[in-house]
């Protein structure tokens, strides 16, 4: 039996979400640029896919663009800010996303821009009073906040409502990263004054390689790509129409299924904290992936074992070759050999000599599984 815990990483298809792909593939080939019916076809099929989406977000339909996933989002929204808007400052933390990070260290290196990291509590939380302070200290200057909604590796949840707020008083910009919020979260863009989130189809049951940014209006970023004049000039190239009308399908199903997969995801997370208590007494949970609702994602685990610490280096692959798929931290850096760089933030040092596991579920996981998995964790310990 195989066990997929690494849905932070990416998520399963909808069925319904292939069979419009599909559909779409088969039947709607048009260039959505080109003037012809087919193309006319196609471009309807964008519009409302970009009209669903604003829907589920309380957006307007042209705060939207279509992008090849977060990664390309962020970079544009980050660049955009710094060339176009005149941004000097920007705050942020150490555990942001190597999209988010890796790209201000590039833009700093370009246009010597100051990067200020805000301290974290031993839970990687940020303070408000200290985001306030920065955001006072550097008043005089062009700032943007970047700060995402949903910690990728630890669940920690920003208060997102409180920052935007915070931001305004002060005349700031706010970006926040949302790829893994956006369809587990009611987000209300009318509600929250960010000027810019990030999504990417592939975390919320869609496909691979399509994403969108919103830009809130009266804002004018210039393109990160050039060429055509797609996606009102922000964003060049032919769009990947069957990705877009899976990403609005995906978006549409999982809201649609919102609170019924928000309930039993909750109570798989409580039943494996449960579980992992009373058979790993020893185990530590990172961040405040084990705290209340408020605090952290319902979806995500971070767990140290201080009594695996002699299988640091080959826990995840002991797990694989039993079938159970999960991660150290991002997807991204699965290749290094690197402790995350979020653990690495707030954790003291001793902490890190053990492993930790990122456990990401949705609610197409089962408590057998979680049973299975303890077995199998539990033989690999020696228990």
């Amino acid at each position: 039996m195989n066990i997929y815990f690494d849905n932070a990483a990416t998520t399963p298809l909808y069925p319904e979400v292939l069979a419009q792909m599909t559909e779409v593939l088969q039947h709607t080939y048009g260039n959505p640029s080109s003037t012809h019916a087919f193309g006319r076809s196609a471009k309807v099929l964008i519009e409302g896919a970009r009209k669903r989406i604003s829907k589920w977000l309380n957006a307007q339909p042209s705060e939207l663009i279509f992008t090849s996933g977060g990664t390309e989002a962020n970079n544009l929204i980050l660049r955009g800010c710094i060339r176009d808007l005149g941004v000097q400052v920007v705050i942020t933390t150490a555990i942001e996303h190597h999209a988010v990070l890796h790209t201000l260290e590039a833009l700093a290196k370009e246009y010597s821009i100051k990067i200020v990291y805000l301290p974290l509590t031993d839970k990687g939380e940020i303070q408000l009073s200290d985001l306030e302070a920065a955001l006072a200290q550097h008043a005089a200057q062009k700032v943007l906040v970047s700060l995402m909604h949903l910690n990728n590796e630890i669940g920690n949840i920003l208060p997102i409502e409180r920052v935007a707020m915070l931001c305004k008083a002060y005349k700031a910009y706010f970006h926040s990263d949302t790829v893994q919020s956006v369809g587990h979260y009611p987000i209300d863009l009318q509600q929250i004054p960010v000027d810019f989130i990030t999504a990417s189809a592939h975390k919320f049951h869609g496909p691979k390689g399509v994403g969108f940014a919103f830009i809130r209006k009266g804002i004018t970023l210039h393109p990160l790509i050039y060429g055509g004049a797609q996606e009102k000039g922000l964003r060049a190239g032919t769009e990947s129409l069957h990705n877009i009308v899976g990403m609005a399908a995906a978006l549409t199903q999982s809201c649609e299924k919102m609170e019924e997969a928000t309930h039993k995801v909750r109570q798989l997370k409580q039943y494996l904290i449960e579980e992992i208590q009373q058979h790993f007494a020893e185990a530590v949970f990172n961040g405040c992936s084990a705290e209340g609702e408020e605090k952290a994602s319902y979806l995500i685990v971070n767990v140290g074992f201080p009594s695996l610490k002699e299988k640091n280096d080959t826990l995840l692959f002991e797990l694989d070759l039993k079938g159970v798929a999960c991660s150290k931290g991002s997807a991204c850096q699965s290749g290094s050999v690197q402790t995350s760089h979020v653990l690495s933030a707030f954790l003291p040092k001793e902490q890190l000599q053990y492993p930790s596991l990122r456990l990401s579920l949705s609610h197409f996981n089962t408590k057998e599984e979680i049973d299975i998995f303890i077995k199998i964790l539990r033989e690999i310990g020696g228990h």
